[in-house]
């Protein structure tokens, strides 16, 4: 398990490097600059700005001070937030984006095996289409449509909740960005539960368990346990699409999470905070696939006989 880890480790690099370099140039090629304002500013002070912040250099020389500064966990000054860092606006902005993340993945997990197993266990029936045309429903939605439809119903009709606000993260200020965040996640994960659980309801061990009149409840948790195999296996890039979904969510309702901060740096043009984000969210990705293999690890022997 230990070489599997080190293996992760060391094909992240060269993944993390691909993804740094690619937004570092794209970022700098786009029209616009972080100084530019609406009334510009005399040409002594823009170059004036630029050498303090080493924006006169050739790209590569620039590139290459930002990767030595990474090296050292120096994630840079902010171009819009003046008296901050690109590691203090993070350090506000996670909290925000992992509780988030946190209770949409929960949300996702619970109600997709839910359903899921609910669809496989009354296969052909009522219940299976109707959890098929729901899973079907939520995916297709995007979030930038649901949230919203769920402001207008349950913010602005029916008053029940806030339609925007942090106010510390309380619990009727998550409700909505939460569930618009979880909703096309327990669509993906209610349609692959259904699958490998119909699969695993009809192989030849759980037949035979039935035929020898062993409970259904012991059947069931028998069949579950090699269904949920590929739903842990989602568990990783799910989290991960949780985390990089909430940029269009927290900007929505204006919550002070780490996608709000990304979208106002790339608006402003602040190299530096943009580039923080991508970091910080590149290394998180690895880190949650990294967690559903040792996950899957955990519950299937077979696959640690293979590593």
């Amino acid at each position: 398990m230990i070489g599997l880890v080190l293996r992760r480790l060391a094909e992240a690099v060269p993944t993390l490097f691909v993804i740094v370099a690619g937004s570092f140039f794209l970022m700098r090629l786009a029209p616009g600059g972080p100084f530019d304002l609406e009334r510009p500013l005399p040409p002594a002070a823009m170059e004036n700005l630029a050498r303090v912040y080493g924006l006169d250099q050739p790209l590569p020389v620039q590139f290459g001070r930002y990767l030595a500064a990474l090296a050292r966990g120096d994630l840079g000054p902010s171009f819009s937030y003046r008296d901050l860092g690109v590691a203090d606006l993070l350090a506000r902005g996670l909290p925000v984006s992992l509780t988030l993340g946190a209770l949409a993945l929960l949300l996702a997990l619970t109600l997709g095996i839910g359903l899921g197993g609910l669809a496989a266990l009354r296969r052909g029936g009522p219940a299976d289409r109707l959890v098929g045309l729901g899973a079907a429903l939520a995916l297709s939605l995007p979030s930038f449509v649901v949230a919203p439809l769920l402001q207008i119903a349950f913010g602005l009709s029916l008053r029940w909740l806030p339609v925007s606000g942090w106010e510390g993260g309380s619990p009727a200020h998550l409700v909505l960005p939460v569930l618009t965040l979880a909703l096309p996640q327990v669509g993906a994960v209610a349609r692959l539960t259904r699958a490998s659980l119909a699969e695993a309801l009809a192989a030849q061990p759980v037949r035979t368990m039935r035929s020898l009149g062993l409970p259904p409840g012991r059947v069931l948790r028998h069949a579950l346990r090699g269904a949920l195999l590929p739903v842990i296996a989602l568990a990783g890039p799910l989290a991960a699409a949780l985390l990089t979904g909430s940029v269009v969510v927290e900007t929505i309702f204006g919550l002070p999470g780490i996608g709000r901060y990304f979208v106002e740096g790339a608006l402003n043009r602040d190299y530096t905070l943009v580039m923080g984000t991508v970091v910080l969210v590149g290394a998180f990705v690895v880190l949650f696939n990294l967690a559903a293999d040792l996950l899957a690890l955990w519950a299937d022997p077979r696959l640690r006989q293979a590593a």
